[in-house]
This record gives structure tokens, C-alpha cells and sequence, in this order.
């Protein structure tokens, strides 16, 4: 049932030790003019996905009460602990660069976890047995990881952990949970995690300093609020 997740755990961890050797032969330079590259394709991304929301007042509903409950949880706070404290310990990054793995393990968790992908092919893991759509996403993740760990290093393979527990979590309840998710559902959760793609890549490109991780929760609320509204 898990065999897609531990799949795509293995996917990170394998594009990541390309992307460190490969970070070795890029300029410093050319290392920061990538990094915005790729945040202008994870907005493409971001602001793609946002328009299969049908129900705006859904996604606005779900904006103000995910960013409630975030911030009373302090999740940003606490994602940002752990990677200060796997910091700390390790002091280095593989690539030689310090202050670097904090950023690198958010930034690929944040990706990772909060595309829709994630959650469809969780969902049709645990429902159906096919793996499909995590396999795909795990092409795609493990080539988001040679150019992220080039460019931020070790700290990008840290993001397999939560990615096996958030993946892993949800198609092992995918029974409990598929009563509850319709297509329209499932769409405006696709739309609201696309926001949050939007807000990442403005962090990337240095616009804004969203704390994407106390806005995660709203991804959820959908499940509640189309059943009302």
C-alpha cells in the first residue's frame, strides 16, 4: 500500500545526491539565477492550479480559517526549529555551505506536500492500489530535487521524511477519507494548495516573506466548508 510513498521518499533522496554533485560544478552566480528560474516555474505551477476553483468563497473561507489555525499551532515556528536544530547538528550542508539546509528542507517540503498530486495519489494508493500518480510525481519530484539540492543542498533530502509521513498518513486513512471528498472537494483543495505554491515562489523570488507552513492548514477545510456552502 505504501510501496508508491517509499518510492517517492527514495526518488528525493536520489535526485538530491545528484544535485550536490552537480551544485559543485555551478558558479555561484549562475547558482542564483537557476534558483529564480525554477521559482518563476513553481508560480507558472501555482497560479496554474488556482483556476480550478469554482467556489471562490470556499478558497476565501478556507484562507482565513487555515491561517487561524496555523498561527495558533505556530507551524511555521515549529518547521523552522527542526531545521535550525538538524542545522546545528550537522553545521555543514553536503555542499559546503552553511545556512543552508533550514532553507533547502523547508522549501522542499513545502513543494512536496502541498501539491495536489500529493493528496490524489495518496487517496488512489490507499483506495485502489494503483500507483500511478505517485510514481509520476515522484519523476517530478526527484528532478525538482537535482536542481534544488544544487543550488540549496543537503537539506533538500531531509524533505523525504515528511513526504513518507504526510503521503504515508493519508493513504493509510484513505478509506475514512474517501466518503468525504467529491470531485468538487477535491478540486478547491487542489485550488488552495495552489495558492500556497503562489506564496512559496514569491518567498523564492524574494518578494514576500510568507509563512507558508501556519497557511497548510487551509488546504483541509475544503471537506468542511463544500459540504455547507
Amino acid at each position: 500500500m505504501l510501496t508508491g510513498t517509499l518510492v517517492n521518499a527514495l526518488g528525493i533522496l536520489a535526485g538530491t545526491a545528484a544535485g550536490l554533485l552537480l551544485g559543485k560544478l555551478i558558479p555561484e552566480r549562475l547558482s542564483d539565477s537557476i534558483t529564480k528560474g525554477i521559482a518563476l516555474c513553481v508560480l507558472y505551477i501555482g497560479v496554474s492550479g488556482t483556476l480550478v476553483c469554482k467556489q471562490p468563497l470556499v478558497m476565501i473561507l478556507s484562507m482565513v480559517l487555515g491561517v487561524i489555525v496555523g498561527e495558533l499551532l505556530r507551524l511555521d515556528d515549529r518547521l523552522n526549529a527542526l531545521g535550525s536544530a538538524i542545522e546545528r547538528r550537522l553545521s555543514r550542508d553536503a555542499s559546503g555551505s552553511k545556512g543552508r539546509i533550514a532553507e533547502g528542507f523547508i522549501t522542499a517540503t513545502l513543494l512536496y506536500c502541498v501539491g495536489a498530486m500529493a493528496i490524489v495519489g495518496s487517496l488512489e494508493a490507499g483506495l485502489t492500489g494503483s500507483h500511478a500518480t505517485i510514481y509520476a510525481k515522484t519523476i517530478l519530484d526527484s528532478v525538482s530535487s537535482v536542481i534544488y539540492a544544487s543550488t540549496m543542498g543537503f537539506g533538500v533530502a531531509l524533505s523525504a521524511i515528511p513526504v513518507l509521513l504526510y503521503q504515508g498518513g493519508i493513504t493509510l486513512c484513505a478509506s475514512r477519507l474517501a466518503p468525504f471528498l467529491t470531485d468538487a472537494v477535491i478540486d478547491e483543495m487542489k485550488a488552495v494548495g495552489s495558492l500556497l505554491i503562489v506564496a512559496m515562489s514569491f518567498n523564492m523570488l524574494g518578494l514576500t516573506k510568507f509563512k507558508v507552513m501556519n497557511y497548510l492548514p487551509a488546504m483541509f477545510f475544503p471537506i468542511l466548508l463544500c459540504k455547507f456552502l
